[in-house]
């Protein structure tokens, strides 16, 4: 049974699942659905086509599917679509798509800690920690098991991949490869995420192969198309060889932290 405030808003259109909690001074707007289990605390915000999943907890003062900040969007109906078990602390901004039915996507069993901003269209995969006060601009992908922490700002249309760590304030003004630490300003690659990979109980030699890629990649001074060769001739077969192989080739215009000199042989 669900327990809704009657000092909370709820649109009557609005759709919500079993075991609903609903604080006062929430305000639901129409054409939101809201799935079981999920707690809305006091001065939330959840407007038109917020789609929300299971146990979820919105704190105070967030918003969910505000209105994209971009001057390309005429007033299309779009989505903020979030995923389950997730928590999305207090003064969080996630705005929905500026494309007609696109899509801002929050996965499964995230932390978004209190005043980030998620830009429109933007993509947050799954156990992401996204830390206070980052900025995520709009048509960001960011990977499974990532963490930005705390003032972290991503540029529009950067991809970071899985398993990246991104250190506090720093500006992240292209595309991250996976498994990478990456710190400072201007933006410099930092080292291989080894302790979270170790606490998802990677063997060290995968995370010893990781590194070796990177080095061919940031610290030889070669180009990326001579990197790759290298890492292909150097380094065994992995799945997270491939990843970073994959990655790379796919996302070659824009590496964070490689000059752009670096591109000439792709």
């Amino acid at each position: 049974m669900s327990v809704i405030s009657n000092l909370a808003f709820v649109h009557p259109e609005a759709k919500l699942g079993a075991n609903v909690i609903i604080d006062a001074f929430a305000f639901i707007d129409k054409n939101v659905e809201i799935g079981n289990n999920c707690h809305i605390h006091p001065h939330a915000t959840i407007l038109s086509g917020a789609r929300i999943g299971e146990n979820n907890e919105i704190f105070e003062n967030a918003i969910i599917a505000a209105t994209p900040q971009d001057f390309r969007w005429k007033g299309e109906d779009s989505y903020v679509v979030i995923g389950n078990n997730n928590k999305i602390r207090e003064q969080v901004i996630i705005n929905r798509s500026i494309r007609g039915e696109g899509k801002t996507l929050i996965g499964d069993n995230s932390f978004i800690m209190a005043q980030t901003h998620i830009g429109h269209d933007s993509k947050i995969g799954n156990y992401c920690v996204i830390g206070n006060a980052v900025k995520i601009a709009g048509d960001v992908v960011i990977g499974n098991y990532s963490i930005l922490s705390s003032n972290a700002l991503v540029h529009e249309k950067c991809h970071i991949g899985d398993w990246v760590l991104i250190k506090g304030g720093c500006r992240v003004n292209g595309n991250v490869p996976p498994f990478a630490v990456m710190a400072h300003n201007p933006i410099s690659y930092f080292g291989v995420n080894s302790y979270v990979l170790k606490k998802a109980n990677k063997p060290d030699d995968r995370i010893d192969d990781i590194a070796k890629c990177y080095r061919h990649i940031y610290q030889t001074g070669t180009s990326l198309f001579n990197a790759l060769k290298r890492i292909r001739d150097d380094v065994e077969p992995s799945a997270e060889r491939d990843a970073i192989i994959i990655f790379i080739e796919s996302h070659n215009n824009r590496l964070a932290a490689i000059p752009l000199s670096e591109f000439e042989d792709f």
